[in-house]
């Protein structure tokens, strides 16, 4: 791969201190940054580099989407709190879901991801040596976490012994992109055996273990009837914490004590605001998280919750959600929330060390946004400098205009080059309909609609 120069108007890099860089350019060798620097200077030294032009662009690290789920239901599973939205609506999808139809959701949804920003993404999915393949021919960089619910009222999910599988066969493929993590949808659906063998499993692999919890009021109150401990209590107690690292999506319904816990033994949070918003799960408690010194990363959650993979919507949201939260205008500021979107949420899965900024030996993951629209304008630098907070409450993922992982451009021109987008949209629009006939005859012949959750 031939050297190249990118050469934007701004370049925001995420190192310490939130430089803004004007009239910069960063030198891309052999996947990594080499050098980032005044234009002409890296212009004069390295004549021979290829040059991309940039221009009326502001060039970051690439989003660090930091829980989500590949699927095919956006738009089809309106209108429910959590518990009962997994009821009626995605535990029928998963007893139905085919291997192909997975495979072609996450190929549609990782193309949604690189063409709004998303560089690096963290799917908890099924069949996910499918999502392999298409992470690899796509380009980004993963992290899969396989839906295992290793319990008899969920033995259509993954199971441990398939999440295993996946870690030997895919973990560290496609030059490091791809990590295979120990998955588990939550405590209630796992026997005590398979809580120690998941923290055991991410120990012996060196990977790490993702679950939700704290999601909703519910699961609170069900944690503390069964186990008499709150959630992140009994993570603890039953060995969960113990794994190699360890990340909690949504983490809402949090004590001062089990953010304690989380701070003690090194845990991430995946905050996800709009589908916490969705789902009227409630508000997470982000400064709180950020104050005891958390990792706290950005999700979208899934299509089917959200229903857009679009992370620059979901920094505006996670903005304006602590602000409401604390009744603070000032709460979580634009540059703190740029950080859980990038560095802190490469933190969060261990990965900051490569990626999450643009500071030289790092990986070159980057994207450019337009900034010749009207959402970013006015574009003002010096003492009213405003493109922090213009990125984070303006833009959206349309205005994503170029984006590289490892150094291999993946889209150009806001097109994506590593696959036809047409194709896949047609892939995905031909599939849908005889999953949602099965899950509506599975629904009719079992009358799942009115079968109580079975957690036990």
């Amino acid at each position: 791969m031939e050297p190249r120069l990118l050469i934007a108007d701004h370049i925001v890099t995420m190192a310490p201190g939130n430089p803004v860089l004007v009239g910069h350019a960063v030198l891309v060798e052999d996947g990594r940054i080499a050098a980032v620097g005044p234009a002409p200077e890296l212009e004069a030294a390295h004549p021979r580099a290829a040059r991309t032009d940039l221009k009326n662009c502001v060039l970051m690290p690439g989003l660090v989407n930091a829980h989500c789920h590949s699927g095919l239901l956006r738009g089809t599973a309106e209108g429910q709190p959590v518990w009962e939205w997994l009821r009626l609506f995605i535990d029928p999808m998963h007893r139905v879901l085919r291997a192909d139809e997975a495979e072609i959701a996450s190929w549609l949804c990782y193309a949604e991801a690189i063409l709004s920003g998303t560089t690096t993404l963290v799917d908890m999915w099924r069949f996910m040596h499918g999502s392999a393949r298409a992470a690899d021919a796509l380009g980004l960089r993963v992290v899969l976490v396989p839906y295992v619910g290793e319990h008899p009222s969920y033995n259509y999910f993954e199971t441990l012994d398939t999440n295993e599988q996946l870690i030997n066969d895919w973990h560290g493929k496609a030059d490091g992109r791809i990590h295979v993590w120990v998955g588990l949808e939550h405590m209630f659906y796992a026997v005590p055996e398979a809580w120690k063998r998941a923290a055991e499993m991410s120990r012996r692999y060196k990977v790490g273990f993702h679950t939700h919890s704290n999601e909703s009021r519910y699961d609170v109150e069900e944690t503390l009837r069964r186990y008499g401990v709150r959630p992140i209590e009994a993570l603890e107690r039953h060995g969960l914490l113990d794994a190699h690292r360890v990340l909690i999506a949504h983490a809402v319904w949090l004590s001062d004590e089990e953010i304690a816990v989380l701070a003690e033994r090194g845990a991430a949070v995946a905050h996800n605001p709009i589908s916490n918003l969705k789902l009227a799960s409630g508000i997470a408690p982000v400064e709180a998280l950020l104050a005891a010194g958390i990792a706290v990363g950005l999700g979208t959650d899934g299509e089917k919750e959200n229903n857009n993979l679009d992370m620059f919507e979901e920094l505006k949201v996670a903005s304006l959600l602590a602000k409401l939260k604390a009744m603070n205008a000032a709460a979580l500021d634009s540059w703190d929330t740029l950080r859980i979107g990038t560095i802190l949420g490469a933190k969060a899965i261990g990965l900051d060390h490569e990626i999450g900024s643009l500071e030289v030996g790092k990986k070159a993951d980057i994207i450019a946004v337009r900034s010749d629209t009207p959402r970013m304008t006015p574009l003002l630098d010096g003492e009213h400098l405003n493109l922090h907070h213009n990125l984070v409450h303006a833009v959206r993922g349309g205005d994503v205009a170029f984006s590289m992982v490892d150094g291999r451009v993946l889209v150009e021109d806001g097109r994506l080059l590593s696959a036809e987008l047409s194709e896949l949209v047609r892939r995905a629009n031909k599939a849908v309909p005889p999953l949602l006939a099965r899950r509506s005859e599975w629904l009719r012949t079992t009358a799942g609609a009115a079968t109580p959750i079975q957690y036990e």
